[in-house]
């Protein structure tokens, strides 16, 4: 039988997004204070974790189980190997994937969890470096960690204090500064995070140029004739003809702006005298998502992509791009 709604009055909706500002405000308030209290015990919990030779192990239970879990897969994701382990399953067998060479992390706001008693003991026994999250330095995590990263004494934002609200959040951003120092520490790349996200927005973004450029390109040659310039740019469908030199090497472009603005001379001018000098270009290595960036601010749709360190001529091109190349892969401006 489903339960019928109290009769206690809904709250406006000035109440509620009174209310709404004021969590918002208040856990706010409570990441600033845990950026106040940052201290050593953070660099010494980066070491620990950058010199271990196994895997960081991440566990805590309930809310900061559901914490520790994004703690694992953030730094998985940013170069730290790492899992999350329940600790009610760690009790049943799961203490197995904690070996020697690991690093344990554990996650508890009171720092007493009682199911967190068994991981804290195997840890210990096989010598395996704790790293303690909580509010209580007396508590049974901090008391057994190596490292004590102590959280800030703060409010829930639970009108009665109970549900973990405020200190799910610091523990969140603890997380997530942890694993972006430990990625600095790394000197972990674009080009490793995008072997590691292929897929999804970020593997879009991250696409180099090149592999998404048209290698069959709108050349002409300087000395062409307009005639024959015109006919490139509309067989090939990108509206702009580029225009290399003897050797190859990208020294300007047409576009329809340039036709216009030498509409009289088009019957006996060459290329390279309509042409736009010096044009715009994109390095073939360049993410997809700093090319489009690149052509939104230059206000131009397409450009000759360019090959980095190139062993004969940077100047030659190997490739042109649209912006409707970046819409075609799922990739817009926005994004």
């Amino acid at each position: 039988m489903i339960a019928q709604p109290s009769l206690r009055a809904i709250p406006s909706p000035e109440a509620l997004l009174r209310r709404g500002v004021e969590v918002v405000t208040l856990e706010a308030e409570a990441v600033h204070k845990l950026a106040d209290c940052l201290d050593q015990t953070f660099v010494d919990a980066c070491d620990l974790i950058f010199s271990a030779t196994g895997r960081v192990v991440v566990t805590g239970m309930g809310k900061s189980g559901h914490i520790g879990r994004k703690w694992a897969a953030t730094m998985a994701a940013t170069g730290t190997p790492a899992i999350y382990v329940h600790p009610a399953e760690a009790a049943h067998g799961d203490l197995g994937m904690l070996v020697p060479g690991d690093v344990l992390v554990v996650i508890s706001n009171s720092g007493n969890t009682s199911e967190l008693r068994a991981f804290l003991r195997y840890a210990a026994s096989i010598r395996v470096k704790i790293i303690g999250v909580a509010s209580r330095l007396d508590s049974l995590v901090m008391q057994t960690a190596d490292v004590k990263l102590l959280l800030p004494a703060m409010r829930e934002a639970c009108p009665v204090n109970i549900a973990p609200t405020t200190s799910t959040t610091v523990q969140m951003a603890l997380g997530d500064a942890l694993a972006m120092a430990l990625m600095e520490m790394r000197g972990f790349s674009s080009d490793r995070m995008k072997v590691l996200h292929p897929a999804g927005s970020i593997g879009l973004r991250l696409t180099p140029v090149c592999e998404m450029m048209h290698r069959r390109m709108p050349l002409v040659d300087e000395d062409a004739a307009m005639r024959d310039v015109i006919v490139t740019m509309t067989s090939r469908g990108f509206g702009i003809a580029g225009v290399v030199d003897k050797a190859g090497r990208l020294i300007g472009v047409i576009t329809d702006g340039d036709l216009r603005r030498h509409f009289d001379e088009l019957g006996t001018a060459t290329a390279q005298a309509v042409m736009t000098r010096n044009p715009k270009t994109i390095m073939g290595d360049v993410p997809a998502e700093e090319a489009l960036h690149f052509l939104n601010e230059s206000q131009i749709t397409c450009a000759f992509v360019l090959e980095r360190d190139a062993p004969v001529n940077t100047d030659v091109p190997i490739g042109i791009v649209h912006v409707h190349d970046f819409l075609r892969i799922g990739l817009s401006a926005g994004k």
